[in-house]
Parts: structure tokens; sequence; C-alpha cells
């Protein structure tokens, strides 16, 4: 059986993948927290920061993985553009450590990676689009899919967009502030000049272990298929939940004054997934129906 090494498995991403590929594959889940979140799931779990060279050693030698998965990063674009330190050693150094662990025994990876590596100019942006990094974040991003391609590896640099979804104990997502803040009935300020397509985590985690099942390798844009702002995803929550959409007051982005810059129209094409593995997310509609349907039912073990 194919053994899979996954990082950040207590993360949105890591869960999802743990319940998508738990049952066909010998997978080792890990993530820098003592214990795994999924209580429910029978699956190996061992504690692993990806910036300890030495551990990362250790872990390709006690598991011998055919496929690593990391998840792992800092995401929150803000906090980057302060802790720049902090983001260079996860997002880079910690891939270089995989990397170079995978490259001693030739194991595939597959690397997470985002729009934000594009400036925002003329997206959605294809595979073979130059990307031109904004912020800090963005630019950790492109140098650890670099570090990828120069290790000398065989790998998949998945680019996805706006990641949104249910998880056990994970950080509020945009789906979930924005979903908790309208039941509430509080009144947010949404901008409407940040354009992305916005992916489902479960279609995400399909779409990787399809990259798997097909042996896929390269760069692939795994994301939703609809490109739409910031203001038109928080409306069409509201319509689909019940809420009132008077809560939802739109701004632009200078409104905001956020540390790090964003890419107005950034979002990813997905032709080529659709081509060669048959990738197929939901639309926004589906998405969103499924997603409040699971947080409604007393059966949701989250």
């Amino acid at each position: 059986m194919t053994k899979i090494l996954l990082t950040g498995a207590n993360g949105l991403l890591g869960q999802a993948l743990v319940d998508s590929l738990n049952e066909d594959f010998e997978l080792l889940a890990t993530g820098i927290e003592q214990e795994f979140s999924l209580k429910h799931i029978i699956c190996e779990y061992q504690c692993f920061d990806i910036t300890d060279s030495s551990r990362t050693k250790d872990i390709f030698l006690g598991f011998q993985p055919d496929i690593v998965i990391n998840t792992a990063s800092l995401t929150d674009v803000d906090d980057c553009e302060v802790n720049k330190n902090l983001c260079w050693n996860v997002n880079v150094k910690g891939v270089e450590n995989l990397a170079r662990a995978a490259k001693k025994h030739m194991t595939l990876l597959i690397h997470l990676s985002t729009d934000y590596v594009f400036d925002g100019e003329e997206g959605p942006y294809n595979e073979e689009a130059r990307p031109n990094p904004l912020g800090y974040y963005a630019k950790s991003k492109l140098a650890s899919e670099n570090m990828c391609r120069m290790t000398g590896i065989p790998y998949a640099i998945v680019r996805t967009s706006v990641l949104f979804g249910l998880g056990k104990d994970i950080k509020e997502n945009f789906f979930l502030w924005l979903y908790n803040k309208l039941k509430n009935n509080d009144k947010v300020n949404i901008v409407t000049d940040q354009y992305n397509t916005p992916t489902l985590v479960d279609d995400l985690a399909i779409g990787i272990k399809q990259l798997i099942q097909k042996s896929a390798y390269g760069v692939y844009n795994l994301s939703g298929a609809e490109f739409l702002s910031r203001y038109d995803f928080a409306r069409l929550l509201a319509n689909a939940a019940g809420f009132s959409s008077e809560l939802i007051h739109p701004v632009t982005t200078d409104f905001l004054m956020q540390n790090a810059p964003r890419p107005v129209k950034a979002g990813l094409t997905i032709d080529k997934a659709k081509h060669n593995i048959g990738f197929q997310p939901n639309n926004i509609a589906s998405a969103f129906e499924y997603l409040i349907s699971q947080i409604r039912s007393p059966r949701k073990n989250l």
C-alpha cells in the first residue's frame, strides 16, 4: 500500500485529506500539536515540526513515505508581513527540509501554494502565468515553490484560492468568520474589489487524491471555478443561509488598511486539472448548501 506522510494534519485541509485518503493509503498524519484533532478517525499521528531538520530526517527514515503532502504553512498574510523571520522559517526553510529528505528517498512531494503568488493585475491565472508576488507571505510561497523545483525531486505544486470549509478546532476561514458574524446579526465590512476563485476544502482534498491516482506532476491549479469578489461571496452566503444581506457593507481594500498588500484580481483557472485528472469542484451555491446543512445537522461531529 502506498505510504503518505501528511503535514499540517490538524488544519482545515489536513483534516479533509485524512478523511479522503485514510482508507486507501497507509497514512501518517503529523502536526505541531501534541494530539490529533480527529479523535473519531483511526489514523497514526505524530507530533512533527517541519522546521526541525533533524526530526524531518528521522520521520523519513522511520516511515519511508512514497508521497509527502505538505499543508503546513503560515497563512495569515498580515502576520507574515510583521513576523517575516517566522514566515520564512516555516514556509520556505520547512519546505527545504522536506525537499532534501524527499530527495534522499526520491519521494514525491505535493506542496500547497496559492493564487497570491500573482500580482492580481490579470486574474484569474493559469499554470503558465508568470508569478509576481506582492506581500511577504506571497513571496515566501513562491520561494517554497522554487525550492521544490530546484531540489531535483518529483513534485506537484498545487495552487489554490480562498480555501473554506469546516473542521474540528480549526482557525476561522473567511466562510466560518462570515457565517458566524451574520448569524449573530453583526455588521461586516466586505471588500468589493478583491476577486478570487473560492475553494471548498472537500473539493481540494478530492483533487489532490486525483493527482495521486493519476500520477500527475508539475503545477496544478485546484480551486473553485467561479471568479467572484469577497462581497459577492458574502451576499451569496447570506442568501443561502437566510441571513440579512443588509448587514454586509461594501468597502474597497484601502478602507481596511491591512498590513499586507493583496492581489486585487487573483483567482485561478482549472482547465488543466479538469482535462488531466477529471477535477470537478462544486459551484458556490452547492458548496454553501452542503456546509450549511453540516453546520445545522445535530449529527455533525465537529
